[in-house]
């Protein structure tokens, strides 16, 4: 376990007058875009029944054009007795060959408009059985508006590069798109002319590390090797005339490369604005765990739309914004070593990424700019009244899926809410745990399994938590009722309302800012569990007003403040002694004061005993501490503070 310092780190960059909120909008929209022409697919059950061990992808391509050749070679092992085996790919990629690997037999396959690839094998293959089959292929992928394979031109240079988020590898090369089984391993082999027609040499992107170029005539071939479980989602390929630099993170003395693949026009604002992914690399690596992929790289593609896509070890990006750096960093932990294991548990890559680009913000720019962050990210929930974090839809459409108020801004809300009700070293430390628990590292985890591990984590029970901010909808409204009874105690009642009927109540942790008439502050937190609790706060100065959720670390709207009507004239009419006291003490009032009962209430605004009126009161059985006392008189509410030792 990695120990947790939160540290506000100063580095010496500047950014001044980024718009955060807008910044994010930004990602939101190209994601969105990206996967609505993608997201019509629904996964095959026939594609449920293997396990895919490896895959060897070679491609022959031209960044002119969007024609692509392919040869997949695949392994797998049965889940159960086969006699076919089937991967997505699009109809209009047209097969020519299928063939078992070992023995060179060809195969027998048929393609379907649900867009499988259905090969007959051999013989009936055994569960537990490993065997291997290669796909030749060939085609002009699908590619309008945002497509799983685009060809475009930057400055006069041909590119292509792919995009797969959600379902759209299919479009590309036959694989198995469902979230349920991540390939162990790759190898990609791209395969291009050496120079474009601008007798500018051309370079590959892929995932992982880069093993060789091999340059045969007028070809050139790449050759990438990626050694960790991956989805199929997050395999990725560009092609152009990039030019290409590196930063070193240090890595306590195991260093591996930044590779940053960019435009040549772009490459002095790309240098400028790049470094700073060392800085955020070496702060998630503080507060979580060492890069996931550090034994290959992490890198940055340009490519040629706005927003960025978090392919393993290496991020296409359409700009080079700290924020885009540092949510698509992000997400090499949270969505690409641990991925989410359905589209309904997108927040778990989604709002993860988005809150670690807050922490970037908390941490390189101070309390004020997060803060301001939070508020805009709470303005952005709050702007309609209903929407879960999790997905409650059997078949959710792209929008839904990449919803910037609940899968982006209320997920990371909830998460910073998850922080303040465990405390930073529990929070953190649980992360940490679930980054590494085996039953999720490089594979998938769904929202369940993240509240369990948490749970175990931290030994806490967070299903009202969870139940309330993850699967209820909308978000409470409060009304703060303060009063100040007596020297030195002030009395706070606590009321909400909720925007949506699926919460009867929003358990929170509740945050006043107390301020006094001569310039005195005091921040008291409060744990509010029901409509109408009451807290008590020793405060040693007079207090002008009061201000809710100072930091905006709660997902609300609408709040109101209000000064208690209730008369203070009676307040002085019953005296305690002696306090502080450690057995019993003795209540003073005059004789013409009837009171009923009283209530003594601890500093959590818990009820520890209510009893009829007597003189003196028997406390022996009290821990030591701060308390507070409520009569019931006839003159109305009387509240005292009391000191046990």
């Amino acid at each position: 376990m990695r120990p947790i310092a939160l540290f506000f780190f100063l580095f010496p960059i500047l950014f001044i007058g980024q718009n955060h909120n807008q910044e994010l909008n930004d990602i939101v929209a190209f994601e969105s875009s990206i996967a609505e022409k993608k997201i019509d697919f629904k996964a095959s059950m026939s594609t449920a029944n293997y396990d895919l061990k490896y895959h060897k992808l070679e491609f022959e391509l031209d960044p002119s054009s969007s024609f692509i050749e392919g040869e997949i070679t695949s392994h797998y092992v049965p889940n159960e007795d086969i006699a076919q085996i089937v991967f997505d790919l699009t109809d209009n990629m047209e097969v020519s060959g299928v063939y078992h690997l070992y023995s060179g037999v060809a195969l027998d396959f048929t393609q379907n408009s649900d867009d499988e690839l259905i090969i007959d094998l051999l013989q009936t293959q055994a569960a537990g059985v490993k065997d291997s089959l290669k796909v030749v292929y060939s085609g002009n992928p699908i590619s309008s508006g945002f497509g799983s394979y685009e060809q475009d031109y930057h400055d006069g240079a041909p590119i292509i590069w792919t995009l797969s988020e959600p379902y759209g590898a299919k479009g590309w090369w036959p694989c198995k798109q469902d979230l349920n089984d991540k390939i162990d391993s790759i190898d990609v082999f791209i395969t291009t002319p050496k120079y474009n027609s601008n007798n500018q040499e051309n370079i590959a992107v892929s995932n992982g590390l880069e093993i060789s170029q091999i340059t045969i005539g007028q070809n050139k071939t790449t050759h990438f090797r990626h050694q960790y479980p991956i989805p199929a989602y997050l395999i990725a390929i560009a092609v152009t005339n990039y030019l290409t630099y590196n930063h070193e993170v240090d890595n306590n003395g195991s260093p591996f490369e930044i590779v940053n693949y960019v435009y040549p026009e772009s490459y002095d604002y790309a240098n400028q604005s790049t470094p700073v992914t060392v800085d955020i690399m070496n702060f998630f690596t503080n507060i979580f765990e060492e890069y996931p992929f550090s034994d290959e790289k992490y890198g940055h593609a340009q490519f040629g739309w706005g927003g960025g896509m978090e392919h393993t070890t290496v991020s296409f990006m359409g700009g080079f914004s700290r924020g885009l750096i540092a949510h698509e960093l992000a997400h090499q932990w949270f969505g690409n070593k641990v991925t989410c294991g359905s589209w309904n548990d997108i927040w778990l890559n989604e709002g993860f990424a988005t809150y670690l680009s807050g922490l970037v913000i908390e941490n390189f720019d101070g309390g004020q700019d997060f803060n301001d962050w939070k508020q805009n990210r709470i303005n952005s929930i709050t702007g309609q009244p209903d929407g879960s974090v999790y997905i409650n839809e059997d078949n959710p459409s792209s929008s839904r899926i990449f919803s910037g108020r609940l899968s982006y801004s209320k997920g990371a809300l909830v998460l910073h809410m998850l922080r303040k009700e465990l405390d930073d070293t529990l929070f953190f430390e649980s992360l940490q745990n679930y980054l590494v628990d085996p039953d999720f590292s490089y594979g998938y985890a769904t929202s369940d399994e993240f509240i369990a591990s948490v749970e175990e984590s931290t030994q806490e029970d967070l299903t009202e938590f969870f139940n309330d901010w993850l699967y209820g909808e909308g978000y409470p409204t409060y009304t703060i009722e303060w009063s100040q009874p007596s020297e030195n105690l002030a009395r706070f009642v606590i009321n909400q309302t909720q925007s949506h009927s699926s919460v009867d109540f929003f358990e929170s942790k509740i945050t006043l800012k107390l301020n006094g008439t001569n310039g005195e502050t005091l921040t008291t937190t409060f744990d509010n569990t029901y409509n109408g609790q009451e807290f008590f706060q020793t405060v040693l100065f007079d207090i002008s007003d009061v201000e809710f959720d100072p930091y905006y670390d709660i997902i609300s709207k609408n709040n109101e403040v209000v000064l208690s009507l209730a008369s203070n004239d009676i307040q002085n009419d019953i005296s305690i002694f002696p306090t502080p006291t450690s057995n019993k003490f003795k209540i003073i009032k005059p004789r013409d004061l009837t009171i009923d009962s009283l209530a003594i209430y601890n500093t959590a605004g818990q009820n520890i005993a209510t009893m009829k009126y007597k003189k003196y009161i028997d406390v022996r059985g009290f821990s030591s501490g701060q308390y507070f006392i409520k009569f019931y008189s006839d003159r109305g509410l009387i509240f005292k503070p009391l000191l046990i030792k």
